[in-house]
């Protein structure tokens, strides 16, 4: 008995999942798992629960192949892995993508192809961009706290004190204890 399972995926918690778990719902996946994490991250929770329940004739559907992936080399193994089990795959969103058939099968490795492309393109203007930032005079990353910053003179006099503790004064503050050590260290 083959069943239609789904995949869904957003890089960041500003993104909304349900555009896409709504589509897998109207083909008529019975189980949809998700993760919240960049595509580049290797360790996704969602996916490794749900290639671990797909089965021989299942089918995996995702809205596109890019929330699989972006790396040619990860997509092509899951796909090939997908073969060896006899589990087919679906992307709803990229034409004809269907492993269960060979012009499936040949798109899916030139989308597949693409999807690297273009994150090479985003790195490449990424690094252009920083060059040409870094050749005008700007520094990238966060501006320098000084010492007569609130949250510095507060850390200091909090820890001077001895009645906080450093816990108790980081979550006062809201900051992390490498932060409040940081500030310490401030003249």
């Amino acid at each position: 008995m083959s069943r239609l399972i789904g995949y869904a995926r957003v890089s960041t918690e500003d993104q909304d999942l349900k555009l896409q778990t709504d589509d897998l719902e109207k083909v008529g996946c019975i189980n949809i798992y998700t993760d919240i994490v960049s595509g580049a991250k290797s360790e996704r929770t969602g996916l490794k629960l749900c290639l671990s329940q797909l089965k021989r004739g299942d089918t995996l559907f995702v809205w596109r192949i890019d929330r699989l992936g972006r790396s040619l080399q990860h997509l092509v193994s899951i796909v090939s892995g997908f073969k060896e089990k006899g589990i087919n795959f679906k992307s709803l969103n990229d034409g004809a993508i269907d492993t269960t058939t060979a012009s499936g099968e040949l798109i899916f490795n030139v989308f597949c192809c693409m999807a690297q492309f273009e994150r090479r393109l985003i790195q490449e203007r990424t690094k252009a961009g920083l060059k040409a930032a870094r050749a005008r005079g700007k520094i990238g990353g966060r501006k320098a706290i000084s010492a007569d910053n609130k949250k510095v003179i507060l850390a200091k006099k909090l820890h001077a004190d001895h009645d906080y503790s450093i816990n108790d004064i980081c979550s006062t503050l809201k900051i992390s204890r490498a932060t409040f050590y940081r500030y310490l260290c401030i003249n």
